[in-house]
């Protein structure tokens, strides 16, 4: 099958799209499809090689053109610049669904409302039930892949440390309530180790927020890690994914749940996909509720290895290879 995926963003361009984007062309390769990747990023240094051909902010008469060689057009989201161009070339056209159609408030701008519009003109995947169920129209739930490989192999990592959080340092993933929660569990007489992984623009503000509350000798920064996150992430027993804003899906806790952490999350959109019975869930913005869940994991030995062991069969949903076979047999239905 030759499948034509659109990815607005991808390598050099660094984000979640990204990696999915990727990763299912990777597999998909290997499975033995012929993959093209038409993207809107550059590759200023035309370094980059890949196991199938990548062509880089193409015209839309070029677009049109390999649309027509393809025998499938796979989105990898929504892309107006690469959607619209592409509707009249007679090719089945599938669309996965990465993040909420909408601004940050819930309201629909016009963007919002064509994307929502050209769905129609497409198969539609979603990446967790919230997705899908916020789409105006039918679609079929495929869980996102991760980065198997990286954490994998790292299970078995003796757990040194207590509590790890890895993400950007700004308000929507709430790291700093995490923060406020150990503040919490220390007035109890309980004080864990929490390890920071990232950086964002909040990282001063949360360091003073550590002083503030005493915290200086329980919380260590490490900034941005790249791959060397997964060998931090082995030593910790849990993970803590406290994000305020309600979240697609959850590649994190994935990385988390690989590497034998227990998670405790909160519960709104598609994290509970993403945790499945590896975790505790709290409700979003609730920090004594955040704070109950890890002291129930931290203190608990026969929760945090029922939350751990479940991790086992659970991870097995997302591995690359069986995610794109999934895609692979959508695929088929239309191409």
């Amino acid at each position: 099958m030759k499948i034509l995926l659109c990815s607005h963003p991808f390598a050099p361009s660094v984000g979640g799209i990204e990696t999915i984007s990727r990763i299912l062309a990777e597999e998909f390769t290997k499975a033995g499809e012929e993959v093209t990747v038409v993207t809107a990023s550059p590759d200023p240094s035309n370094s980059l090689t890949f196991p199938y051909r990548v062509v880089r902010q193409p015209s839309r008469q070029l677009l049109r053109e390999l649309g027509k060689q393809s025998d499938l057009i796979f989105q990898s989201n929504i892309s107006t610049q690469t959607m619209l161009p592409l509707l009249t070339v007679g090719k089945p056209i599938v669309v996965v669904t990465h993040t909420w159609i909408a601004r940050n408030d819930g309201s629909l701008a016009w963007q919002d409302r064509l994307k929502r519009f050209l769905l129609r003109f497409a198969k539609n995947i979603a990446i967790s039930k919230a997705i899908g169920d916020s789409l105006p129209v039918s679609s079929t739930v495929i869980w996102n892949p991760f980065e198997a490989e990286l954490f994998t192999p790292l299970r078995g990592t003796p757990k040194t440390k207590d509590i790890v959080f890895l993400g950007r340092l700004v308000s929507d993933k709430g790291c700093d309530l995490a923060i406020q929660a150990l503040a919490l569990l220390k007035a109890e007489g309980l004080t864990p180790s929490l390890t920071v992984i990232g950086d964002g623009s909040e990282r001063k503000a949360l360091e003073t927020m550590v002083e503030t509350f005493g915290l200086g000798d329980q919380i260590r920064f490490l900034g941005n890690l790249g791959h060397d996150r997964a060998a931090e992430l082995a030593k910790h027993r849990i993970m803590v994914v406290p994000s305020r804003w309600v979240e697609p899906f959850g590649v994190v806790a994935l990385e988390g749940i690989a590497t034998g952490c227990a998670l405790v999350a909160s519960n709104k959109g598609g994290l509970p996909d993403a945790v499945g019975p590896c975790g505790l869930l709290f409700p979003n913005n609730d920090v004594a509720a955040l704070a109950a869940a890890l002291k129930q994991v931290l203190t608990d030995e026969a929760t945090r290895s029922r939350l751990t062991d479940a991790g086992l069969e659970h991870i097995q949903n997302f591995l690359p290879g069986n995610v794109a076979k999934k895609y692979l047999e959508f695929f088929r239905r239309y191409a």
